[in-house]
């Protein structure tokens, strides 16, 4: 594949990456800010959440807390985790609703079983598919990640995680992982044959498997093209 540009996770670890002048982006960079409100809605519609009932809700890479913002807008609770104090230190100067943990997602989410109703996650699920120490094992850790989210989401509950897969290498290792980890659902495409507008949503189902929503902008079923990828709890 051509292009010199190099991804934001292969310049090194997200800590050092989201420093303070990248953390001020999303608080003056008005393109970031509309796309990261239009993930965080599009996330949040695809937790089929219940209406006219506040939910509990995690956002794992929660930065600056722009996604925790439209949770907060439509009536639910939040708590996010990020590994870097410089978007944390963006969020507290915003004065966001939800409470705040500095944390490292490949390490798992230190919460206990079943405190969540629904987890999202926007750009950040991709990070863990590199190596940025010798320490670090991509599988490893985003097992890790799958089994302490799994545990802490109430059953019945989904997560949806918005990335930015490298290929399709990177799909299988996050969908595998999430298998094994007891997740059901699969990888909901929207507008799959725009270059700049086509986003993944990895949509879990945690306990009791639902049915996997349709991708927006997807071609009718008579042109033969389907732009869902779901997979099952196999032994």
């Amino acid at each position: 594949m051509a292009g010199s540009v190099r991804r934001p996770e292969q310049t090194g670890p997200p800590e050092l990456f989201y420093n303070e002048d990248e953390a001020r982006k999303y608080t003056q960079n008005s393109r970031i800010i509309d796309i990261q409100s239009q993930m965080s809605e599009r996330a949040v519609e695809l937790l089929c959440l219940p209406e006219d009932q506040p939910c509990y809700l995690l956002d794992v890479g929660c930065g600056s807390g722009l996604s925790g913002d439209y949770i907060t807008e439509q009536g639910h609770h939040w708590v996010g985790i990020d590994i870097s104090t410089a978007m944390l230190d963006v969020a507290l100067d915003r004065e966001v609703e939800g409470d705040l943990i500095l944390g490292d997602m490949g390490q798992g989410v230190p919460f206990r079983p079943g405190t969540f109703d629904g987890c999202i996650s926007i750009s950040a699920l991709q990070w863990l598919c590199n190596a940025d120490k010798k320490s670090h094992n991509p599988p490893r850790r985003l097992f890790r990640f799958f089994t302490t989210l799994y545990s802490a989401l109430a059953r019945g509950s989904r997560a949806v995680l918005q990335l930015y897969p490298e290929n399709a290498e990177q799909l299988e290792l996050v969908t595998a992982q999430a298998m094994r980890a007891g997740f059901t659902g699969g990888m909901v495409v929207d507008y799959p044959n725009s270059t700049k507008a086509k986003k993944f949503f990895l949509c879990l189902f945690a306990g009791i498997s639902g049915v996997l929503p349709k991708g927006l902008g997807e071609m009718s079923a008579e042109q033969g093209v389907t732009h869902q990828a779901s997979f099952i709890k196999e032994r």
